[in-house]
């Protein structure tokens, strides 16, 4: 039986288990709350109204790049553009918000991947986040194709391939089940070498070593759903401070009950209780 849990909270963690089964937990003030064994049951979560920056700690009306304040938003290197457009990096134009931050997180390896959301798609993550940012997406396949050696040289890999495959994921396709699999790696085989010139071109300007080609397995994930929804209705604590119904499944970061879904990482620093 779950007690009544109340905080602000985190996007969910995320963990595969021998089984590729994803296992979550919900970061819910200084608990850390296993979603899977609620599947089943009856669930009502409660935003009580209040929002705390996730940076700053101060209490905000409103959430900003999920769950900043306003003065943090802008202040922040990973509130940037250029996090979402990694391409357009302004770091050598001395304007970075956060230079050590950029050094931290830009300047280090990244993968290029393919993955299986709601069909074939292209991304990047930090070369820590995988499989978690395949998860994320409610990936059922993930292969990285390439590392590269800044962010963005990964974004500027993406941009060339997302003119050939989408680079974005149908999220209501994506929750109403999973895709057929996809032999990711016959189509990197098809996909690398139609963007070869650009590859060569980035190697010219940034050296020879900047972007490696792999040769990964594909990663088979498989989320906690006993029932997929024929119709998308979306929950919004802005609208409705009270989601309640019976948790039918995980997938991505979607709560999935008979009376909807939720997106919680777009409620990130929301102050709710769950019981």
């Amino acid at each position: 039986m779950l007690g009544t849990v109340s905080g602000t909270i985190k996007k969910m963690r995320a963990t595969l288990d021998n089984d590729g089964l994803v296992q979550y937990q919900l970061p819910i003030g200084d608990e850390l709350l296993a979603m899977n064994p609620l599947i089943g049951t009856t669930v009502t979560l409660t935003h009580t109204g209040k929002i705390c920056c996730s940076n700053c700690g101060k209490k905000t009306k409103k959430s900003y790049s999920q769950g900043h304040c306003f003065v943090c938003m802008k202040k922040l290197a990973s509130c940037d553009m250029c996090i979402m457009k990694p391409e357009t990096c302004h770091f050598d134009q001395g304007t970075c918000r956060e230079p050590q931050w950029g050094e931290d997180n830009c300047f280090v390896p990244h993968y290029v991947y393919l993955s299986n959301t709601s069909g074939l798609k292209v991304g990047i993550t930090r070369h820590t986040q995988l499989p978690t940012r395949w998860i994320d997406q409610g990936a059922t396949q993930g292969l990285p194709i390439l590392k590269v050696s800044t962010r963005q040289i990964s974004g500027l890999v993406e941009v060339e391939l997302a003119k050939l495959i989408a680079d974005k994921t149908n999220w209501r396709t994506m929750l109403k089940g999973n895709a057929e699999n996809i032999d990711l790696k016959a189509q990197a085989t098809e996909l690398l070498p139609q963007v070869e010139s650009k590859i060569h071109e980035i190697c010219m300007a940034h050296g020879e070593y900047a972007i490696e080609k792999l040769d990964e397995d594909i990663q088979e994930i498989h989320f906690p759903v006993t029932e997929f929804p024929t119709k998308i209705t979306s929950h919004n604590f802005d609208k409705d401070p009270i989601v309640s119904g019976v948790l039918q499944g995980i997938k991505g970061q979607y709560l999935i009950f008979d009376t909807g879904v939720i997106n919680l990482r777009k409620f990130t620093s929301y102050e709710i209780s769950v019981g």
